[in-house]
């Protein structure tokens, strides 16, 4: 999000925040999608693969609250979803899984987290194979740790998000949808060996060369596939 041009869906998170909680928000996080140029169930059997960052976001806008109260509402889903930093936080098979399996992993780690109002809206489209949840996951990470000065580096944060989604989601993931969330940067792919996941950046901007991600029309949902029975085979 580049220049003095305000994004669409920046304006979007703003404006659904405001109808949600009324005020302005005080702090805006977001967090790519992705596409995978080379390597399909290779990041959970220890291979290669190259994934790419999309120009679409999950974009968080919040404002801090004073109890340990969490109100999230989705742009996405048109509903509001509340529940509070001292109870168990329990999954419940619903869109809220993903940000609460991260700060249940935040909460594991030690880290005594602030309450707060957050509109939650994106561009990734869902069940699309771009990676929304992902970057639902990163984006409620980096919010989490700017709203509680928490430091983690990027590939720290993504083997949480891949906890979260494994433990808590349900879904047994690999590492590369969080990876590339987290540490892609514009005009590159990422090579990510996930023996060790030791990565490079790989300069991909040149005149002329564009990624074209084509819908298939076909739409799926991991937590209803049949990834975690592919996962086992391997």
């Amino acid at each position: 999000m580049k220049g003095d041009k305000v994004h669409p869906i920046v304006v979007q998170a703003q404006g659904a925040f405001e109808e949600a909680f009324g005020g302005q928000a005080e702090l805006l996080v977001q967090a790519p999608g992705r596409v995978n140029l080379i390597g399909e169930h290779t990041d959970y059997n220890d291979g290669f693969v190259f994934p790419v960052a999309i120009d679409r976001w999950v974009v968080l806008a919040v404002r801090p609250r004073e109890d340990k109260r969490i109100r999230v509402f989705s742009g996405m889903h048109n509903e509001m979803a509340e529940y509070d930093l001292t109870g168990d936080l329990a999954a419940e098979k619903h869109w809220s899984d993903y940000g609460k399996g991260v700060i249940r992993e935040f909460q594991k780690l030690g880290h005594s987290l602030c309450g707060f109002d957050a509109a939650v809206v994106g561009d990734v489209p869902m069940g699309a194979g771009l990676s929304s949840s992902a970057a639902v996951e990163m984006a409620v990470g980096k919010t989490l740790m700017e709203l509680n000065g928490i430091e983690l580096s990027g590939p720290d944060l993504a083997l949480l998000g891949q906890r979260a989604e494994n433990q808590f989601v349900g879904v047994n993931c690999g590492i590369m949808d969080q990876f590339i969330s987290a540490n892609g940067k514009a005009g590159h792919a990422l090579f990510l060996d996930c023996r060790d996941l030791s990565y490079d950046l790989v300069p991909l901007a040149r005149d002329g060369v564009r990624i074209v991600i084509c819908n298939s029309g076909v739409t799926r949902g991991l937590t209803d596939s049949a990834y975690n029975d592919r996962r086992s085979a391997c």
